[in-house]
């Protein structure tokens, strides 16, 4: 090696050297003070061990005299559980980690490599949003600042390559620290975003811009903090309560995920027996009165493996439950009422939260599991102010147009069209079962009742409706119950609640390599 080319080298390492230093002593202190990991610390733990391999745009820096490490943000390519991802990670310690020029070079020549590879790509977002720099302003305008104002006209590159992208490879945001404007968006588009509490923040504008426009003086954290993303608002799937889980969380959620639509997902070793019968436990989980609640969850630990279950937006449209869990070693995504919150009714955040979820299953090949235990959806001039007609319809569209393997459960009631919401005959289930409790009718008797002695029940006292109602529905139950609809053939078998688990393993063996053909469409006109 010639002595030029020793001092260029050495050059090269001291430059990276200083990179990997991010914005400095005082700026990474300061990060830890704020309760943060950095950024570099991040990647350490999102990673297997020593596997962030390609870093790219290293030397990557704002044009003229100030040299920005990296730009702002960490870019390149490793490993989790041995699968390569790609990632664009913000750095707040460099000019609070804002999207800068050179910046979102570095970022679309990520994305671009990730959907060429068909590899996820993982945001780690901890930005101020769009770099506002005399800096940059004046080296791109030619020393005229106001000049570089005309290249927002070539900017929105991201948020197209990003939409084009969904469905495609899985996209994963954790909402590592603050997220204005253009970083809102990322999250926005993504398939799943996990929040940190007390330290992520989103928003379209930050409490400085809301306090100019509208008056309102706010704080980050009621403005668009953990707690209103993942509990009010639904823009956010899961809340964690530091750097550390958030990102932990994200490898468990990758281990469900093939690596592009064209797999399927990784099944993982298991050690039990899936045809096995479950504990009979799972026999005491349903009360004897059926208008009492239970917690679905309980049914959805017996039934997978080692009861372990990544449910998303546990905290949003609780009276839905979406999540991911194993079945001898199968990935599946679960679908539940929970009669705990509403008795289980649909309402519009619930049929959004399980519209979403179906369709992010079928993008990626995870067969769908249905546990029903539905009274129908939500009847109220509230819910009709809301548009439940438009979001009742996006779930049956979604339940409708899924490809993937589907299995339904008929755990106690199906009524109305939560039947079909739910996955009911008509929507091509692979299997439909039932357990001995289950009920499937237009509506439940007491509705019934309601209808048809309408004018009986007007000449009643209150009290001699209720008893009069309570009687009837009781003699309309035989009529409802689980055994007609077996009997005619609409269901395929009422089963043991100890065998669901060997049922949906063998239901997920015989479909393995399910094909659907479809009619020829761009897509479906989507109920919004």
């Amino acid at each position: 090696m010639g002595q030029k080319m020793r001092e260029l080298v050495e050059e090269l390492h001291k430059i990276r050297s200083e990179v990997k230093q991010m914005g400095g002593a005082e700026k990474v202190k300061q990060q830890h003070e704020r309760g943060k990991l950095t950024v570099r610390e991040r990647l350490d733990i999102l990673f297997d061990k020593d596997s962030f391999l390609l870093e790219t745009g290293i030397l990557g820096t704002e044009p003229g005299p100030e040299r920005t490490p990296a730009d702002g943000v960490v870019t390149g390519f490793g490993k989790v559980d041995g699968r390569w991802i790609g990632v664009i990670a913000y750095d707040y310690t460099v000019k609070g980690g804002s999207m800068g020029f050179v910046n979102e070079i570095k970022c679309t020549r990520i994305r671009e490599l990730c959907l060429r590879w068909k590899i996820p790509l993982v945001w780690l977002i901890d930005s101020g949003g769009a770099r506002i720099s005399a800096q940059t302003a004046t080296a791109m305008g030619g020393g005229l600042a106001g000049e570089a104002i005309a290249y927002f006209a070539n900017s929105g590159w991201l948020f197209k390559e990003e939409s084009i992208m969904s469905g495609v490879i899985p996209l994963v945001c954790a909402q590592m620290g603050p997220g204005y404007a253009g970083t809102a968006y990322i999250p926005g588009l993504a398939d799943v975003v996990f929040m940190v509490k007390g330290k992520s923040f989103m928003g379209l504008g930050g409490p400085s811009l809301v306090k100019m426009v509208t008056g309102e003086t706010i704080d980050e954290e009621n403005l668009g903090g953990s707690k209103i993303h993942t509990e009010i608002s639904g823009c956010a799937d899961n809340e964690y309560p530091d750097d550390p889980s958030c990102l932990k969380a994200v490898r468990e959620y990758l281990s469900f995920m093939p690596s592009s639509n064209e797999e399927k997902p990784p099944r993982k070793k298991y050690d039990g027996d899936p045809l096995a019968l479950l504990d009979d436990k799972i026999l005491d989980v349903l009360p004897d009165n059926p208008k009492q609640a239970y917690d679905m969850h309980r049914i959805i630990s017996l039934i997978l493996d080692n009861g372990e279950f990544f449910e998303i937006k546990p905290k949003w449209a609780r009276n839905i439950i979406v999540g991911f869990g194993r079945i001898g070693g199968y990935v599946v995504g679960i679908v539940a009422n929970n009669p705990m919150f509403y008795g289980g009714v649909l309402d519009v955040n619930a049929s959004d939260k399980a519209a979403r979820f179906i369709w992010l299953c079928d993008a990626f090949n995870i067969p769908l599991v249905f546990l029903a235990d539905v009274p129908g959806f939500m009847v109220s001039s509230k819910t009709e102010k809301e548009g439940l007609i438009r979001h009742g319809a996006k779930m049956i569209h979604a339940v409708a147009e899924a490809t993937v393997p589907k299995f339904t459960v008929i755990v106690r009631k199906a009524y109305g069209a939560g039947y079909y919401a739910m996955c009911g005959k008509s929507f091509d289930p692979d299997i439909i079962v039932a357990w001995p409790t289950g009920e499937i009718s237009v509506m439940g008797p007491e509705g019934m009742v309601s209808i048809f002695a309408k004018k009986q029940l007007e000449s009643m006292t209150p009290d001699e409706a209720r008893e009069f109602t309570a009687q009837m529905a009781e003699s309309i139950r035989p009529y409802i119950d689980i055994k007609k609809p077996a009997g005619w053939g609409f269901i395929d078998d009422v089963i043991d609640p100890r065998e669901t688990r060997r049922v949906l393993y063998l239901a997920l063996e015989l479909t393995e390599n399910k094909k659907v053909l479809r009619e020829r469409r761009k897509h479906g006109v989507y109920p919004v």
